[in-house]
């Protein structure tokens, strides 16, 4: 682990802490041995945390995605074992720049009206900056998906990533398997674009069929809700 990663940990962890000591909550960062549940103190881990109030009890661990990956095995063994002691949960955070999206609020999501407004101006881009026109046209995307299933009636209690979405679309028939192959396709580009990395896949052609497939959708919202 880099120094920067485990600078970008520990802040986090600060921060979660005082979030749970404002709760209420006893702390203990990186605890002891002795500090430990009885069922930790064999398992040969510390953890990074650990809170308690009253009945409710948390080992948290704050990771980055590259550490996270390098133990997903431990953290699924860890898991078991504290999830099997009542009133015990494994909380794991994660740092990384995608933090920030799910501090958003569902309700603050661009309306219908909006979004047409925007792709207006995002087609103008597509000609002569197709990359960045990719960027502004993929958030319209991810923001009619969450219209389109507040509109099935399948509502969201927190903000989901791009790709549950359109499963959970897909596998309602929401969208054709078409659209959900065409809208996998551009969100890798977007990924690739956004950070820094080349991409051979987008063209035009496909930003263009990225606009017609959302255009399509919200059509089909104004169709239903004029029906």
């Amino acid at each position: 682990m880099n120094a920067q990663t485990k600078q970008l940990e520990r802040e986090r962890l600060l921060k979660v802490a005082q979030e749970y000591r404002q709760k209420g909550y006893e702390v203990i960062i990186s605890p002891r041995q002795e500090e430990l549940p009885e069922f930790l103190k064999d398992y040969r881990y510390l953890p990074d945390m650990i809170v308690r109030r009253g009945e409710d009890a948390a080992v948290i661990e704050v990771k980055s995605r590259r550490s996270m990956m390098s133990s997903a095995s431990n953290f699924k063994r860890l898991a078991e074992v504290i999830n099997a002691h009542p009133g015990w949960r494994l909380e794991l955070i994660m740092t990384n720049p995608d933090d920030e999206f799910y501090s958003y609020k569902l309700e603050d999501s661009l309306e219908a009206d909006e979004i047409k407004s925007r792709l207006q101006i995002a087609k103008q881009l597509t000609n002569n900056y197709p990359e960045a026109a990719m960027l502004v046209i993929w958030s319209l995307a991810e923001a009619t998906l969450r219209l389109l299933l507040e509109h099935e009636g399948l509502m969201l209690q927190k903000l989901e990533s791009p790709l549950h979405l359109l499963k959970l679309l897909a596998t309602e028939g929401i969208i054709s398997q078409t659209d959900y192959q065409l809208l996998v396709n551009n969100f890798q580009s977007r990924n690739a674009i956004a950070h820094g990395f080349k991409t051979t896949s987008l063209t035009i052609n496909s930003v263009l069929e990225l606009i017609e497939v959302i255009e399509q959708l919200l059509n089909l919202l104004n169709a239903d809700s004029t029906a």
